[in-house]
């Protein structure tokens, strides 16, 4: 009998010190406010259209299988809860050139300078050279005309 007692009281002293110290193991929702990124993560207007089809500064793009998204919290999204919305991100790609991890940005993180936004590795012949203009001063006659 004195045994069942002094483990009875045993246990109740154990979860009361348990109970006490719940606080100092919670955790915090203290988030940095800049989080480390990869060097070869660039910068993007992410929309997502139908996943895993998204658009990237505005021209077509793909998430990769199992390609990982993280809100501001740097917890993981569903790409479909993201529909139609813009966001500012940082991204980097897999080795077949697909989008593979996604990192929706905060105000002070989208303060930071990072490639990709306004890069682009192509241009069109129409930008490498200024296109002609037409003054209004070009006599009728000299103007390029279409064969009939």
């Amino acid at each position: 009998m004195k045994r069942c007692l002094h483990f009875f009281l045993g246990a109740t002293l154990l979860a009361l010190a348990s109970l006490l110290a719940l606080p100092a193991l919670a955790q915090t929702d203290d988030v940095p406010s800049v989080r480390n990124f990869p060097k070869t993560a660039l910068r993007g207007l992410m929309v997502v259209r139908a996943p895993p089809e998204i658009s990237i500064n505005g021209k077509p793009d793909r998430l990769s299988p199992g390609a990982r998204i993280r809100n501001i919290n740097n917890n993981y999204v569903l790409s479909g809860s993201l529909l139609g919305q813009e966001l500012l991100v940082n991204y980097t790609r897999d080795t077949g050139g697909l989008v593979y991890e996604v990192w929706i940005l905060n105000p002070e993180e989208a303060k930071e300078k990072r490639a990709g936004l306004n890069t682009r590795n192509f241009s069109f012949s129409s930008e490498s050279a200024a296109a002609p203009q037409d003054d209004g001063k070009t006599p009728y006659k000299q103007l390029p005309g279409y064969k009939q």
